[in-house]
């Protein structure tokens, strides 16, 4: 005989136990499901294992969406602080590292603990490892068929996420039932992922690998309401394979197949003046005053990959060589041939339409008592903890209506 539950909350990650603890809270009667035998590896091996689990900045505007409406209401009614008030009141010590990200000053293990002792404060029943074969629609609600009993439940939440790093048991389930129930769908796709590139056309830049510095990187139009245009200021990092990094992994979440980026590798100085200028009164090699301003292997790859003679002084160059160089370093234009996939993408871009869900519950609109939340819907943060502000956030905003 199946067990009755008011609520089934499939997927025990960031979203699915912050949604649990919070219908728990309400009296609901609540059962978490997961697949795996470790609780929350997400939530484990982020941040360096120290989590950075949220960004004290997080808005609306910093997050991916078909519908960039959508996300406002859940955003605005738990904010950051909201979940930061949770982490002082289980006395976890933090600190901000950069641009408002929050990381614990211990381990991840310390924001997972919290969590589960947030269900155990609402009585949340546990199934783990525990697989759902199916979810049918019955009177009342929904049948769970799972290889540990079955369930009976009114509501039925799933917060499985997306296709991101499958060694850590990523799937497709949330996407299925989705198409199950006829809700539509944005094409997932890696994000906050690294860029790789044709390997001929990279052969010259591979030794460069290791190599980090601060740029700004864009990609797309960055005027008009083209929601895939953006510009980062970020640290780049060189691979064998390509390009990776904070600022290439925001960029690959705007980035379309086939569409160039831009890097300015000094981004603050427009090199081709500076080398004009300096004509005048630098004895210097070419070489040289290039290794002044980038790290020298990098200067040396540049110039070889665009052709220029290092070992030329620079009072002996002409300006228009100058200029396009500057641009070359400035504007340095170039084509991804694609990402490293969801093995090493951070998040999904893309998921289920959120124009098929209620912003305020989650619930999805022709399907009642069916909730998506958190990465399993096309709503994607930038990096820093945005994604996590946009787990609990969603997963809060079910939970109060589940």
């Amino acid at each position: 005989m199946a067990k009755q539950f008011d609520v089934a909350v499939i997927g025990a990650g960031a979203a699915g136990m912050m949604c649990a603890a919070e219908a728990g809270k309400r009296g609901r009667r609540v059962v978490l499901i997961d697949h795996g035998a470790k609780l929350a590896e997400k939530i484990r091996i982020s941040g360096g294992g120290r989590c950075n689990f949220t960004n004290i900045n997080a808005g609306p505007a910093n997050f991916l969406s078909e519908n960039p409406h959508f996300c406002k209401s859940a955003l605005s009614r738990y904010t950051p602080r909201d979940f930061l008030a949770l982490v002082k009141k289980h006395r976890i010590a933090f600190h901000e590292k950069h641009r408002g990200q929050l990381f614990c000053d211990d381990s991840a293990e310390r924001i997972i603990d919290m969590l589960k002792a947030e269900c155990a404060a609402g009585d949340v029943n546990w199934r783990m490892p525990t697989r759902v074969a199916s979810v049918e629609r019955i009177d009342g609600g929904f049948y769970l068929a799972t290889d540990t009993g079955d369930i009976e439940a009114e509501s039925v939440v799933i917060a499985t996420g997306g296709l991101s790093i499958p060694k850590i048991g990523a799937t497709d389930f949330g996407y299925r039932v989705a198409s199950q129930f006829e809700l539509r769908m944005v094409e997932p796709r890696p994000a906050l992922v690294p860029l790789t590139f044709d390997a001929d056309s990279w052969a010259p830049f591979a030794p460069l690998s290791g190599i980090s510095l601060e740029v700004d990187v864009e990609t797309g139009a960055l005027k008009g309401r083209n929601p895939d245009g953006a510009r980062f200021r970020e640290d780049l990092l060189f691979t064998h394979r390509g390009l990776s990094g904070p600022a290439i992994l925001q960029i690959s979440s705007f980035w379309r197949p086939g569409a160039p980026i831009t890097i300015d590798l000094l981004p603050e100085m427009d090199v081709a003046q500076a080398l004009i200028e300096g004509k005048q009164t630098v004895k210097k090699q070419l070489g040289n005053v290039l290794a002044g301003w980038l790290p020298a292997r990098l200067a040396e790859g540049l110039l070889q990959a665009h052709g220029f003679d290092g070992e030329l002084r620079l009072a002996d160059m002409q300006d228009a060589a100058l200029r396009k160089l500057g641009t070359a370093i400035n504007r340095w234009v170039l084509t991804p041939n694609g990402s490293e996939g969801y093995r090493k993408a951070e998040v999904t871009r893309g998921g289920v339409d959120t124009r098929e869900l209620s912003q305020q519950t989650m619930m999805a609109n022709k399907v009642s008592g069916l909730y998506f939340i958190g990465e399993a819907v096309d709503v994607t943060g930038w990096l820093g903890g945005y994604n996590f502000q946009w787990a609990w956030a969603s997963g809060v905003a079910a939970g109060q209506a589940a």
